[in-house]
């Protein structure tokens, strides 16, 4: 299998279309399955995310590609050309020369539609960390705020938003270079599950270590219960690999410590799960600090 990435967030976006602001969930990631290819689109129209999943676990190798400048300039034009203008919150470029791609394209387009707006932001987010920073952008536009103050909320709030998570399969990490083959096997005989999140930076750091599954869940809780601001009036989202049971399990231990009002559960899409696999559960709220 093969992506080139840009949906990396499942999130409810739709809301910016009717606001003249286009997040580029619809820069499509391209894939393949020996000589199938396909487009990840969130609607799933090519590819079930269940199927996905199915096929790691029955051993494919699922690989990503990042979208080229091209690919930006198609996708933004079309939206310049029928007078909109384009805000774009972009995956973490500490992750993803995606960032990079769309800076470069946006800066051509500026200089060809000079009466449009066109503003880029390295949010410095991944997965539903950056669905969450899109949708909590969105609330602001919908209060009023100019495309301009959008793309500053999104700058000033971007390292408060934190991502919390844990795998279950190690193999998926050491294959990505994030743990070495000997950790890797001494963890999973052991049951050792990493707890690991996004840094300031936007990069993927390991940060702790839990035995168990379980243990392992509960950590995502805990490190929410230490840093979360008003834990009381957020909106929190848990993204999980094809294991909604522990999600479900980690937005009830929420609720009950934290009384958080709303939860919003969802996939690991394609691209974050090739290298996180199956049984990826992530955590993301805003917070002191990440």
């Amino acid at each position: 299998m093969r992506f080139i990435r840009h949906t990396v967030l499942r999130a409810e976006v739709d809301a910016l279309e009717h606001i003249h602001c286009a997040v580029r969930r619809c820069i499509k990631d391209f894939g393949n399955c020996g000589d199938r290819t396909f487009l990840d689109y969130p609607d799933e129209r090519e590819i079930k995310t269940s199927e996905f999943y199915g096929m790691l676990r029955s051993g494919a190798n699922a690989k990503t590609a990042a979208a080229n400048v091209e690919t930006f300039l198609t996708a933004m034009s079309r939206h310049l050309e029928q007078g909109k203008d384009v805000l774009y919150l972009g995956f973490s470029s500490g992750l993803s020369s995606t960032y990079s791609a769309s800076e470069i394209a946006a800066q051509e387009l500026r200089e060809r539609y000079p009466e449009r707006k066109v503003l880029t932001v390295d949010t410095l987010c991944a997965s539903m960390g950056q669905g969450l920073l899109v949708w909590l952008t969105v609330q602001e536009l919908k209060h009023g705020a100019t495309l301009e103050e959008a793309a500053k909320y999104a700058e000033d709030n971007r390292l408060h938003l934190c991502h919390w998570f844990t795998v279950d399969d190690l193999f998926f990490l050491k294959r990505g270079g994030r743990v070495s083959a000997a950790t890797a096997l001494v963890g999973s005989a052991l049951g050792i599950k990493p707890v690991l999140h996004v840094d300031n930076e936007g990069h993927l750091i390991n940060v702790s270590k839990a035995r168990g599954r379980k243990n392992s869940i509960l950590a995502l809780a805990d490190r929410m219960e230490r840093s979360a601001i008003e834990p009381e009036k957020q909106t929190v989202f848990i993204s999980h690999g094809d294991c909604l049971a522990d999600a479900e399990f980690l937005a009830q231990e929420v609720r009950r410590r934290l009384h958080v009002p709303r939860i919003e559960i969802n996939y690991v899409g394609p691209v974050i799960g090739a290298h996180s696999g199956p049984g990826t559960l992530a955590l993301f709220f805003l917070g002191t600090a990440r």
